[in-house]
């Protein structure tokens, strides 16, 4: 209650009540507790649940999904891919198989004379004619052994000479009954004998002739001699068994290589009507063909233990790019489909329904469609269905790529390519 003066404009305020009723004598004391904090952290941890509940709610009913996953739309940023057009061409089916290069002849040069190795006349690693000279083998025993024998039959034919006239002689007396008849015949008898003296000199005589013309070691074929196995000085036997050195032909050269016996009735339906199936022979890694030639036959029987068969194909090899034992795989061209739609091999992505590839249009968008894959030969596929010629492909950067991304296109060869993808291919996509 305010009190004011009558005639002025002081004011002074009332005196006020006690805050807290004083306590009546004789009753307990209260103690005073505060447990407001505990409240307020009850509250605030009831609100974060709340709150966070609330936000998964929403973004389930929403439909929302993670920003990573989304569709790019336009306007986003652009995924950087590799891109190469569809063509249409002329498509190769091969059938490949493991070889190796086998060389046409091979022969170990060996002497068929005992001597000392008197001269070689090659170079390890060069290529010689046939008829070439190789080495000699030392010929003056055998010359003083052809002086031996040609007096040996100057010695017997002077004897049959002799015996010849004496057989005359005693024909004529035998007649005249001189001398008994068994007289002139042991002397026809005696004529035999050195006709047979002398022919056997003779054939000694041609022996020797003939082991001094193996004193001279000659090529029997053209192609490259390999390492010398024999030093000059040294004495050679016929019997020796490593030889002097080996010759091998490699103009022209085989390949030998199998293939499984489930290609056999195309393989020899065409090679009986005479037609002409190129192989080639590629690197182990199937980077680089090394020679083309042509299927030359087929073996007689089929491995049991693997169910291949062996084919032998031949190859002028006029570069010496293939080498002895030299391991290769060889393709053999089955076949040739013309005018046929053909894609990058690494252009074909699988899911396990179908498969498809991302296509892309002029407003640089991409279109995942469906197609029909054929057979895969190293970087190219085989179009069925599903592509037109000249149209553009992602093969490299489709991980990111959904239906509708925006991509920044860089073709094939341009730029450092660094990044450009391997075949899909490679090794086990050859036509099976």
């Amino acid at each position: 209650m305010l009190y004011y003066c009558a005639m002025g404009t002081n004011f002074a305020p009332a005196p006020q009540a006690p805050s807290a009723v004083p306590p009546q004598p004789g009753s307990p004391a209260r103690p005073h507790k505060s447990h407001g904090w505990i409240w307020f952290l009850v509250l605030l941890v009831a609100g974060a649940a709340g709150y966070r509940y609330y936000a998964q709610v929403q973004a389930k009913t929403s439909g929302a999904v993670p920003a990573e996953k989304a569709p790019s739309k336009k306007g986003s940023a652009a995924f950087p891919v590799v891109a190469a057009p569809v063509r249409r061409g002329d498509f190769n089916l091969f059938l490949t198989g493991l070889g190796s290069a086998a060389a046409y002849n091979t022969v170990t040069i060996r002497s068929r004379v005992d001597g000392e190795l008197i001269h070689v006349a090659f170079t390890e690693g060069q290529f010689v004619q046939k008829g070439d000279l190789l080495a000699e083998i030392d010929s003056r025993p055998f010359e003083a052994q052809l002086v031996q024998a040609e007096g040996q039959l100057a010695r017997d034919q002077a004897m049959l000479d002799n015996a010849k006239l004496d057989q005359i002689r005693y024909a004529q007396l035998s007649q005249q009954g001189v001398i008994a008849r068994q007289q002139s015949d042991t002397q026809s008898s005696m004529v035999h004998q050195y006709e047979g003296a002398v022919k056997a000199d003779q054939g000694a005589i041609e022996n020797i002739k003939v082991n001094l013309v193996y004193c001279r070691i000659l090529s029997p074929l053209t192609g490259r001699i390999g390492l010398r196995l024999v030093d000059q000085g040294n004495i050679v036997h016929a019997a020796d068994v490593n030889g002097m050195a080996t010759v091998t032909q490699l103009q022209p050269i085989a390949v030998i290589f199998n293939l499984a016996q489930d290609y056999l009735p195309d393989i020899m339906r065409k090679w009986r009507a005479g037609v002409i199936l190129p192989v080639e022979a590629w690197d182990r890694d199937l980077k680089q063909r090394i020679a083309t030639g042509k299927l030359l036959t087929v073996d007689n029987a089929i491995d049991p233990g693997t169910g291949t068969a062996k084919l032998k194909a031949e190859f002028s090899n006029l570069d010496n790019a293939l080498f002895p034992n030299q391991f290769v795989n060889a393709r053999l061209l089955i076949e040739t489909r013309h005018g046929v739609v053909v894609a990058p091999a690494a252009a074909v992505q699988h899911s396990p329904t179908s498969s498809f590839v991302y296509v892309v249009h002029e407003d640089k968008t991409v279109e995942m469609r469906t197609v029909t894959p054929g057979p895969v030969q190293g970087d190219d596929a085989l179009i069925e269905n599903g592509l037109k010629p000249g149209e553009i492909v992602v093969i490299d950067g489709v991980d990111k790529l959904q239906q509708g991304s925006r991509v920044e296109v860089r073709m094939v060869g341009q730029g450092n390519g660094k990044n450009q993808p391997r075949s899909a291919g490679g090794r086990g996509s050859e036509t099976k």
